[in-house]
């Protein structure tokens, strides 16, 4: 069951969580019920084979490189949590992951995207995840130098004398007191700068302007498909250029910490470690695999399925992908796909991509008591969030247990009756039963709302009851 949330799981949370190596399958499940509820064996099939993941790890070399990913098959319908699973479990195990929608997806030969860029797509998250692990490591040398630097350019020091003027006379005791004076200086510019004294004083600073020339590039495989990064092999061949640009102390100081955090990381280490990473623990997530299901027998669109199936194939098997980034290998990378198959079934697929997929997970559809359970039990649950955002305007809003009820029950209805989108039909339901209380609450004088079965069903009965209307509007 996928539910829907405002934000990132909070850092005191993630502090509290084990780390991944001792998190065993049955914990790993109990965080996932902490956002998603039911769908008991694909949580336990994921929690699975993540944990094989870690168990690879300790093996011997020799046999921890035959020990192939038991890539994993979701079988439901739409809105009941297929996603959100493996989106969930990705941030627990902080693997670098990627969800890609296999209907985007050509043969090669047509125009559009190739099935390798999902491999690489998942390359430069890894790099995004390592380099921001490095900041993490170098973001206090980098402040402490870009507050150096700056104070360089609040109070610059006397320029040393040329090598043609005449020699420079003895150190006296009257440049000991201007050095004393000037470190004095420095000192309570930096208290300053530390309190935000300084903030809106400008300040000169050199920055890095690179003059390429603008051109474009027409490639049959789209320009993902270039490995070769042309800015950075054209900044070496047209230089970079300086210039000095008038900013705020406060916007120096962010410019200048990047400058420092730029210099201060090795991006090749980053890249080695993001690589490694990908092919040891990557997770790509294929969506929708059930829209390229299918064999060969017509014209128009549906030409090229069995054309991406094959693409597909040799990347699920294991092959190496060219990156701009070096070579990588998709022999232990974990393939999750999941798709609805309402028209087409998983034996639509080719059988060698059917075997690559060898465990098979098939979710449920939701009922009523599911969808009272997924509007409060979980973190962040959808009744909490309209809550919260209705709080920003100072209206205190409250659900009685009769009012979910009502919700779920409605929900459960029309999703039997027209499309069932499982879970995402809350969306819909609640929506329309705070329609008015949204657009009014910065105007409403009494700032406490209580919604119960009642409210619920004059805002949703005559559209429940009008089928035509409801499959519209609901």
């Amino acid at each position: 069951m996928v539910i829907y949330l405002t934000g990132e799981s909070q850092p005191a949370e993630t502090e509290s969580l084990p780390s991944f190596d001792e998190l065993t399958p049955r914990e790993i499940v109990v965080e996932l019920d902490k956002y998603i509820v039911g769908q008991a064996a694909a949580k336990k099939a994921v929690a699975v084979a993540l944990r094989n993941r870690v168990r690879r790890q300790k093996l011997a070399p020799e046999l921890a490189e035959d020990i192939l990913p038991k890539n994993i098959l979701m079988i439901g319908p739409t809105g009941v949590g297929k996603t959100e699973i493996a989106r969930r479990l990705a941030r627990l195990a902080g693997c670098p992951f990627v969800k890609v929608e296999a209907s985007k997806y050509t043969e090669v030969g047509y125009v559009g995207r190739d099935v390798e860029s999902m491999v690489r797509d998942l390359v430069e998250t890894a790099i995004d995840m390592v380099r921001e692990e490095k900041l993490d490591e170098v973001a206090e040398r980098a402040e402490q130098s870009a507050e150096e630097r700056l104070l360089d350019l609040l109070l610059p020091s006397a320029p040393p004398p040329s090598a043609e003027s005449t020699p420079a006379p003895p150190p006296s005791a009257n440049d000991s007191q201007r050095r004393e004076q000037m470190q004095r200086t420095r000192d309570k510019l930096r208290v300053q700068l530390r309190e935000g004294k300084l903030d809106q004083r400008l300040v000169e600073v050199e920055v890095r302007e690179r003059s390429i020339p603008a051109f474009e590039i027409i490639s049959n495989q789209g320009v993902e498909e270039m490995d070769i990064n042309m800015k950075d092999m054209l900044s070496g061949v047209f230089g970079q250029q300086k210039k000095k640009r008038k900013m705020t102390v406060a916007e120096a100081f962010d410019y200048l910490i990047q400058e420092e955090e730029n210099r201060l990381i090795d991006m090749d280490h980053v890249t080695r470690i993001a690589v490694d990473r990908v092919e040891q623990m990557g997770i790509l997530f294929i969506d929708e695999i059930d829209k390229i299901a299918g064999r060969e027998g017509g014209h128009g669109p549906d030409v090229s399925r069995e054309g991406v199936q094959r693409d597909i194939l040799p990347i699920v098997e294991g092959t190496t992908v060219n990156t701009r980034y070096g070579m990588v290998r998709t022999d232990h990378i974990l393939f999750i796909a999941a798709g609805a198959f309402h028209t087409t079934k998983p034996s639509d697929l080719i059988p060698e991509l059917q075997g690559r997929f060898p465990i098979r997970v098939e979710l449920g559809s939701l009922n009523e008591g599911d969808f009272t359970r997924i509007l409060t039990e979980p973190k962040n649950a959808l009744v909490k969030q309209y809550m919260a955002l209705l709080d920003t305007e100072g209206l205190k809003l409250t659900f009685t247990d009769d009012a979910i009820a009502a919700i779920a029950r409605f929900a459960a209805r029309v999703n039997e009756h027209t499309e069932n989108i499982g879970a995402r039909r809350l969306h819909t339901i609640l929506e329309k039963v705070l329609e008015e209380i949204s657009f009014e609450a910065p105007e409403m004088k009494k700032k406490t709302v209580k919604i119960d079965a009642a409210y619920v069903s004059k805002q949703l009965a005559n559209i429940v009851k009008d089928q035509d209307l409801s499959r519209y509007i609901l």
